[in-house]
């Protein structure tokens, strides 16, 4: 397939200023509960990519779904690149590379049957329902996916990488008194085996034990707090309050952010440290290249409290005189590659939990993230659940707890980073592309004057 490619677009590299292929051949399988009904069972097979094209600085995307049509596609996308394009391109320069990535697997679910999966899903569905006559439904899905995207470009890189996700969630919403309404929800993730669904009762089971909880939490009374973020929440919190403004597509589009994110300025204290990195194994952002053939690598956004670098594809990178990192990505092959973070944390500190929260008189503690929601450098973050901090201790629960503020303002606030950092799941939506598989951590961080919000 990799030969095959590379002679389709050979007779046509000459035309643009840069021209790729990237076909996806993969199978899918999707089973979801809700309530104590099957809600789907799909299986899916597919071959399908997208053509991309790029000439005096304009760009074209054409998408196909067989390799016979791939000749007329390359045209296609050639003239409409002609038609638009009218000023130079840049694109940062790397080295052609050659190479077939291989996964190496455990169980791998393709060979296990669609009868044991759907029993599988069924099985920890039930476990939600019959918790507690408080939870009135849930919600619990499985999927895995196999693929092996081909990558071809005009300038002689010709990659193949197989990828395996295997991913489900499981949910619980609980009504108490009065209709009031919570909900508790947990994720499992792998890149390498099916088994990984295997034994995690306990972990389905908190979902609904959060959700029970939170019906029996006061709401938290308003107002500036210390505040404690759980390792889940932090992770969340670099991620869309600061990884997406790193991002340089946004960067670039936006003179005033250009202003404010200046290289070598600093941004909080010298114990910070906020890292994307692809390169760690079998995490939902890890992959050896990105989708324009760039080696995936470890950066570091803040470094010792100062910005250090920032997200590129091969545009932003050459446009603003930057090297390439590695972070175009796209959901699919019929997608576009844009900027998109892989791996984003927050590197742990040295403070211990319970030093962190010794000298808080009253304070709050936030666990997980139920929504929110980033306008610029301001943001709005719910907890999953929350708890008071008083004299030094973990009290009470405290449910309806929003966390808003500038994001720039609250890395200078952070006054204690933990020792206990730690990655999980997730998935990033941008430009219409959700959800894009990437992970989230850090450890326990305290941040002092949180505006937060309750009922």
């Amino acid at each position: 397939m990799q030969d095959r490619l590379l002679s389709t677009i050979a007779p046509y590299r000459d035309r643009v200023d840069y021209l790729e292929i990237r076909m996806e051949q993969s199978e899918s399988t999707a089973i979801s509960f809700r309530g104590d009904r099957l809600d789907a069972v799909n299986r899916n097979f597919s071959l399908a990519g997208g053509v991309r094209a790029c000439h005096k600085g304009g760009w074209s995307f054409v998408t196909f779904n067989g390799l016979e049509e791939l000749g007329d596609r390359l045209e296609e996308a050639i003239s409409q690149a002609k038609l638009i394009g009218s000023e130079t391109t840049q694109l940062a320069d790397i080295k052609p590379i050659q190479d077939y990535v291989a996964e190496s697997l455990l169980r791998d679910p393709r060979g296990v049957s669609l009868e044991e999966k759907r029993q599988m899903v069924e099985q920890y569905n039930q476990l939600l329902l019959d918790f507690d006559p408080r939870i009135q439904t849930t919600s619990s899905s499985y999927r895995d996916r196999f693929g092996i995207t081909y990558f071809v470009n005009s300038t002689g890189t010709c990659i193949a990488q197989e990828r395996l996700d295997v991913s489900g969630g499981f949910g619980a919403i609980a009504r108490g008194e009065g209709g009031l309404v919570r909900q508790g929800y947990e994720s499992v993730h792998s890149r390498s085996d099916y088994d990984a669904f295997t034994g995690i009762e306990d972990r389905v089971r908190s979902a609904a034990e959060r959700a029970i909880r939170q019906l029996e939490a006061k709401s938290v009374k308003g107002g500036q707090y210390q505040v404690v973020l759980d390792p889940y929440l932090a992770g969340v919190f670099i991620h869309e309050a600061f990884g997406h403004l790193s991002e340089a597509d946004f960067v670039y589009e936006n003179p005033q952010m250009q202003e404010v994110l200046q290289l070598g300025k600093p941004l909080g204290i010298p114990q910070l440290n906020v890292v994307d990195d692809a390169t760690i194994p079998n995490l939902p952002g890890s992959m050896k290249y990105d989708d324009e053939g760039v080696e995936g690598q470890r950066k570091y956004l803040i470094k010792d409290g100062v910005l250090t670098q920032r997200l590129h594809n091969r545009e932003t990178a050459g446009k603003m005189h930057e090297a390439p990192t590695g972070n175009a990505r796209a959901l699919s092959a019929t997608y576009a590659p844009i900027v998109r973070m892989t791996n984003t944390a927050i590197e742990a500190g040295d403070c211990s939990f319970e030093d962190m929260i010794a000298n808080i008189d009253e304070g709050v503690y936030a666990v997980r993230m139920l929504g929110g929601q980033t306008n610029g450098e301001m943001f709005t973050f719910a907890a999953a659940e929350g708890y008071m901090i008083r004299n030094g201790k973990i009290a009470e629960p405290v449910s309806d707890v929003t966390l808003s503020g500038n994001v720039f303002q609250t890395l200078k606030d952070i006054q204690a980073i933990g020792a206990d950092s730690v990655y999980l799941n997730g998935g990033c939506g941008k430009g219409g592309q959700s959800p894009l598989p990437v992970s989230v951590g850090g450890p326990h961080i305290s941040i002092q004057n949180v505006v937060v919000g309750g009922r």
